[in-house]
């Protein structure tokens, strides 16, 4: 005679399973209450930051309107606000730091990736990256202005510029070491998610590694690596102290991108603390909610090009 089974089954949402104890229904029930809690608790916090951003920046809106990131003039004095020379700086410092950074992060990546998984190089370059990723920015901003600003003002004048050392260029360089791990870091992932048999049957077609790397790591890891470049980019755009330091702090249109400028966060770090117009401090506040957005925006569509990809994966 067959033995009668003694557990006892129960239907639930992803089907029939084995009856739970109370007390780890209640836990699990708890649990997940927690986590969908927090989840809320931050959406909230986010809408509270945009509203009162929002909110803040009205006298700014209604006195200057959309005119105020078209005009050139900034002149607390006088009662003057605009803010493109700033969304300028910030526009050329990310995009020259992003240019700079991807190969570098990449090379990063592949090597971890495909050809060091594992082992001593693997382990001193994880460790590399995760001490940069975990350097204060106002270490960068001191080594930036102490060792950086005098090999940028020594190219300057090999180039026969105005040698100021700080600067766009300056500023750039500085953001591109500190997202190279960000990058890597997130190509890396990307790079390990390439299925082993798309590589092998590529192997055993005689493809070699720089064939493989190219014509089947890079095209199918691609959404994943642009996915980290847009993270990196948003990261380069909030970047406040570093930049500061380095980037020359000038009020006018950059003519180059060896002279100096503003950027939106150091603009907003540098004088926040003087302001005390209710104009001025909303003309701040007003960049603050446009860097909000930005970054808002790259974060969202960063982590929407790596879901994609893992979901295809």
């Amino acid at each position: 005679m067959a033995r009668k089974s003694t557990s006892k089954t129960f239907s639930t949402e992803n089907g029939v399973g084995t009856r739970s104890h109370p007390m780890l229904l209640f836990l699990n029930r708890t649990f997940t209450s927690t986590v969908l809690f927090c989840v809320i608790i931050v959406c909230l916090l986010l809408l509270a930051i945009f509203i009162s951003l929002f909110i803040s920046a009205q006298p700014s809106l209604q006195k200057f309107g959309f005119l105020f990131f078209g005009a050139t003039i900034w002149d607390p004095l006088n009662g003057q606000f605009g803010a493109l020379p700033f969304a300028l700086g910030t526009l050329l410092t990310s995009i020259i730091s992003l240019i700079v950074c991807i190969p570098f992060s990449l090379s990063v990546a592949l090597i971890l990736g495909e050809y060091f998984p594992s082992g001593p190089i693997a382990t001193v370059l994880n460790s590399a990256m995760e001490l940069l990723a975990g350097i204060p920015s106002i270490i960068y901003g001191m080594w930036g202005l102490f060792a950086l600003v005098p090999i940028v003002r020594g190219f300057e004048v090999t180039i026969k510029v105005l040698p100021l050392g700080v600067g766009i260029f300056a500023a750039a360089l500085l953001l591109s070491i500190m997202i190279i791990p960000f990058a890597a870091s997130i190509s890396r992932e990307v790079i390990g998610m390439v299925p082993n048999d798309l590589k092998e049957a590529a192997y055993s077609l005689g493809a070699t590694r720089y064939e493989v790397i190219k014509k089947v790591v890079i095209p199918y890891a691609g959404s994943g690596i642009i996915a980290g470049i847009l993270l990196s980019f948003g990261r380069a755009l909030g970047e406040t102290m570093a930049v500061t330091m380095v980037i020359g702090n000038s009020y006018f249109m950059p003519t180059n991108i060896f002279g100096p400028g503003h950027t939106i966060a150091s603009i907003i770090a540098n004088e926040f603390t003087e302001a005390t117009d209710p104009v001025y401090v909303s003309s701040l506040i007003e960049m603050g909610l446009v860097l909000f957005i930005i970054t808002i925006i790259f974060g969202i569509a960063g982590r929407y090009i790596i879901t994609k990809t893992s979901v295809k994966d």
